[in-house]
């Protein structure tokens, strides 16, 4: 078994014993470190294809997040973490590129929790990613997980949910794509970048979490947006840092368009918007 499917195995049993929401919750001060290390150029470029990135030049700028995942759901689902990893809804994920990444770096690679705030539909974690080359702070995202519970009537919410924080796309982006997601998606996903989470693989593994069918990963539609925005000349080495947030699941098989305009997109299916993100462009 992989990390990623070690980890999920221990989110499974440890989740019916963790309670979100507890009073004095507290997240492991601990740091999961990944030392240096040369990049698979195997994963790599199944990771492109699936993803739509074309070149083999600057890493896609959403790669140094699927590399440190397996270090997040290590700690996620260790004992000292207070949130039940079953549940969890990836929210929103900002990234920022400090400099350009080539697949010929050793990329050493930081996670942590960094922050535990209250929101009004649960409790929300943000959880860090930092990539250093040679001991130079190169690359770094932050994203939010929400675990849903009752909350007090009133109760504020965290300034980093997304469900909180203004669209960030406008209104009425002009449609520049339309992509029709195949059945297999999330298994092709999922072979390219470890995440074989049940709820992207199959319908009826899908259903146990309560889903009618299962569900395209948040961060392949991420990618895939930058993809398509980093299309031509320089590609997504053009693109400084993205912000996304997560607005409802795409199910599969289905059609999506992909819209744009300015630094905004989102992807919507039919008046259904699941994602609204902006990048910011090297000047």
């Amino acid at each position: 078994m992989t990390s990623l499917s070690l980890s999920l195995a221990r989110g499974a049993l440890t989740s019916p014993f963790k309670r979100a929401g507890r009073p004095g919750a507290t997240l492991p001060a601990r740091h999961e470190v990944l030392p240096a290390h040369r990049i698979a150029p195997g994963p790599l470029a199944a990771y492109r294809e699936v993803c739509g990135f074309s070149g083999t030049g600057t890493l896609p700028l959403t790669y140094p997040h699927v590399l440190g995942f397996p270090l997040a759901m290590r700690l996620m689902t260790a004992r000292d973490f207070p949130l039940p990893v079953l549940g969890l809804v990836h929210t929103w994920i900002e990234i920022t590129a400090h400099r350009g990444t080539r697949p010929t770096d050793e990329l050493e690679l930081t996670v942590y929790a960094a922050e535990l705030t209250p929101h009004r539909r649960g409790t929300e974690v943000t959880m860090v990613t930092e990539a250093r080359i040679a001991g130079e702070l190169v690359w770094e995202s932050r994203s939010g997980y929400l675990a849903r519970h009752r909350t007090e009537a009133g109760a504020r919410s965290a300034p980093s949910g997304a469900a909180d924080r203004p669209p960030s796309s406008a209104p009425g982006l002009p449609a520049v794509a339309e992509w029709r997601l195949p059945t297999d998606l999330g298994r092709r996903y999922g072979a390219a970048s470890g995440d074989r989470n049940p709820i992207h693989l199959h319908p009826l593994t899908a259903r146990l979490f309560g889903f009618p069918r299962h569900i395209a990963h948040g961060m392949w539609t991420v990618a895939r947006c930058l993809a398509e925005a980093g299309h031509g000349p320089g590609g997504t080495s053009g693109i400084r840092s993205v912000r996304a947030d997560f607005r409802a699941p795409v199910l599969l098989p289905s059609t999506v368009t992909y819209a744009a305009g300015g630094t905004a997109f989102e992807v919507r299916g039919g008046e259904r918007v699941h994602l609204t993100g902006s990048v910011a462009r090297l000047e």
